[in-house]
């Protein structure tokens, strides 16, 4: 049976994410902001969490009413049948997400909420669930834009940027769900050399490994919210878990560069804890000794923007960054994200496309710059192609940009860009949806209305006890394994010891 689920991403990356959405099979996909609806099976919400490269959570929603007062959405909450959800002996947490003239603070949608599935309980059964918020038994969302409120489950628990590979982190890391949605919008899978010259703690490094061996980012993961639910099919996520027949060989390699020794051996450090030693190779290294890549290569990188990072001269490192991709990277292809409009200009290349994309507040872009020796004319004239017809088409798009737009411009002290990301919108009747056969699969954009605000701090690395869910040194198998990559750790450790190994219990 289908029902209708919630993909949340960041700003930026919906047309991405429905596209990954329609290739793992989701029907009705619809592009919402900073966030991508669609309809699935229970089997297609375990994917959505397991397979998925750029969600932050998936959401499932179980009721759409409309709330024109706190008593309002107290009725509706005890409307609910939740015996189906949750029990007297478990616990259960509540994150709202309101933007509303009615409802001025969140914290106070909360505890309605709570409030209602207590007393529920109380009147019912005489005792009540209790509220956990670090580690809950079931988690619940409730969005409230203006007077029209969803309430969801929230299968996914910790946010799915958290894949479990991170040992350790260096000063604003780049989140991974970001990593991943820079790559994936590159187009490369895995077709030619990666490189990041500047690659910190090595995120887009390992991004682009699970990218190219096109494996489950999930695989890191400790475990999921839906694993807690009462109707969870062990079986069939373990199916899921151990079915590497979609992973593939990648037969090129990443190299990760950084000046900084520290960020090179926290790189290292993480990518021996995500198991692709043999396919990435970081060293320290200056970018400005950049030389011609032996083989065709990728550059995806993050460069200094001189908010939380800087170097002595920001803008001399741009223009350096310019140099040495006309000099030292023809016939290749090079994507940077950065955030000040003179920063680009010091790069002085002419980028063939341009993406707005939020790093936490920060309106960003990334850009595409492809490389060419001599001159254009001559490049054009022996049949080099600087920018597609799609690339145009992307470029000449009204509105693709603000109007009037503030290059370095921040999001409100306020926004926040991981939780804050179901804009208001007017869910479709399910069964309206089933019978729409016209475009089973066909992205559809939602109503686009005011975001609501909140504050977050996110992007924090794991620490070592965010592993997988087997023990470390025998899940990893990255000491003792005569030099085994983790894409082909499955076939050695199944889950719960079924095949050697052990299931972790803490």
């Amino acid at each position: 049976m289908e029902f209708e689920l919630i993909a949340k991403t960041f700003m930026g990356l919906e047309n991405v994410l429905a596209e990954e959405l329609t290739n793992l099979g989701a029907n009705n996909v619809q592009i919402g902001r900073r966030m991508v609806a669609f309809t699935g099976d229970k089997e297609m919400m375990y994917r959505a969490n397991f397979q998925l490269h750029t969600a932050i959570r998936i959401l499932k929603p179980i009721r759409h009413f409309k709330a024109r007062s706190a008593d309002d959405v107290y009725e509706q909450i005890k409307k609910v049948q939740w015996e189906d959800y949750l029990s007297i002996d478990k616990t259960f947490s509540v994150d709202s997400v309101v933007y509303s003239e009615e409802f001025r603070n969140s914290r106070f949608v909360t505890y309605k909420v709570k409030d209602a599935i207590v007393d529920y309980f109380r009147e019912k059964y005489g005792n009540r669930p209790n509220i956990s918020v670090s580690n809950p038994d079931m988690q619940l969302n409730i969005h409230i834009a203006e007077d029209r409120a969803t309430l969801s489950l929230d299968s996914s628990g910790e946010s799915l940027h958290r894949r479990g590979y991170r040992q350790e982190s260096v000063e604003a890391p780049l989140n991974e769900v970001l990593a991943a949605g820079m790559i994936l919008q590159t187009g490369w899978r895995g077709e030619t050399d990666f490189i990041d010259p500047m690659c910190g703690s090595g995120t887009l490094l390992i991004e682009a490994a699970l990218i190219a061996h096109n494996m489950s980012p999930g695989i890191f993961r400790k475990e999921f919210a839906f694993e807690k639910w009462p109707d969870f099919d062990k079986d069939l996520f373990d199916a899921i878990y151990n079915d590497d027949s979609n992973e593939r060989e990648f037969k090129h390699h990443i190299y990760g560069y950084d000046i900084d020794m520290k960020g090179v051996n926290t790189a290292r450090l993480n990518v021996k804890a995500a198991g692709f030693t043999k396919d990435i190779t970081v060293e320290q290294r200056d970018f400005k000794d950049f030389t011609q890549p032996e083989e065709p290569a990728i550059i995806v990188t993050n460069p200094p923007y001189g908010e939380r990072i800087s170097t002595q001269n920001l803008l001399a490192t741009y223009k350096m960054i310019g140099e040495r991709l006309k000099h030292a990277f023809a016939g290749n292809t090079a994507w940077i994200l950065s955030y000040k409009e003179e920063c680009f200009d010091q790069i002085g290349l002419k980028p063939s496309l341009k993406t707005p994309l939020f790093n936490g507040s920060l309106e960003c872009e990334f850009r595409k710059y492809q490389m060419f020796g001599g001159k254009m004319s001559d490049f054009r004239a022996e049949g080099g192609i600087v920018k597609t017809e799609e690339e145009k088409e992307a470029m000449a798009e009204k509105h693709r940009f603000k109007k009037n737009r503030e290059f370095k411009k921040r999001l409100e002290e306020q926004e926040e860009n991981e939780t804050n990301d179901i804009r208001s919108f007017k869910f479709h009747s399910l069964e309206r949806i089933m019978r729409d056969d016209d475009k089973p699969k066909k992205h559809r954009r939602w109503d686009d209305e005011q975001q609501p605000k909140r504050k977050t701090n996110y992007g924090k690395g794991d620490r070592q006890d965010r592993g997988r869910r087997f023990d470390r040194d025998e899940r990893f198998g990255r000491e003792g394994k005569k030099g085994k990559g983790f894409s082909r750790l499955r076939k050695d450790f199944k889950r719960d010891g079924r095949k050697g190994g052990q299931h972790d219990e803490d």
